[in-house]
């Protein structure tokens, strides 16, 4: 199983990216692959000029192609989510998210912003035509805690609890979906069918 992360702060520093961080090493650890990308490695003339022949953008595009699922988080800027990730999901292909299970997770300075993952993200992502949206996690910034000298970042327990439970989700929705054919037994097969004839 593949899944792209996508971050969507343009900051080094990131509680939205923590999120991102902690669910990823949840999944690596259940034996699902993570590529990662982060908003700021794109260069910022490629997204604003739409360059959808930037390298690293059809990189992007192949590796969600050919993955089967999606985690995207974003901080939310005046109740809706980054600019800039806006403008990378617009360089995803119309049908770029159809077949695929798609975890949202946002973070803002207060609750008053957690609707922000429904009513901003989520149309987006079903526009793409997302097959399979989950909830989505939305956190407080005061619930996620940085990594200092010798401490990991980390979440509070009640965040902790949520996120792992959409993880479950994702991870069964995730097995669930069906596995492309190996083309070597495919080719196995054919040939023997060949012989017993």
């Amino acid at each position: 199983m593949l899944v792209v992360s996508l971050a969507g702060s343009p900051s080094q520093r990131s509680r939205s990216g923590v999120l991102l961080d902690v669910a990823g090493d949840w999944l690596r650890q259940r034996g699902v692959e993570v590529v990662n990308y982060q908003v700021r490695d794109f260069d910022a003339q490629d997204l604003l000029h739409a360059r959808f022949d930037s390298p690293l953008v059809r990189q992007l595009i192949e590796h969600v192609s050919l993955a089967d699922g999606l985690l995207i988080a974003t901080p939310v800027y005046k109740a809706s989510f980054s600019g800039v990730l806006k403008a990378l999901l617009d360089l995803l292909p119309e049908r770029a998210l159809a077949h695929k299970v798609v975890l949202p997770m946002a973070s803002g300075g207060s609750v008053a912003h957690m609707l922000a993952v429904d009513y901003a993200l989520k149309p987006v992502l079903t526009a793409l035509k997302a097959q399979e949206m989950l909830h989505g996690v939305y956190a407080v910034d005061a619930q996620i805690s940085y990594a200092e000298a010798e401490r990991p970042a980390s979440l509070t327990p009640e965040l902790q609890e949520r996120l792992e439970e959409s993880l479950q989700q994702l991870f069964a929705a995730l097995a669930r979906r069906p596995q492309p054919l190996d083309p070597k037994l495919l080719h196995a097969s054919l040939t023997s069918a060949r012989w017993s004839i």
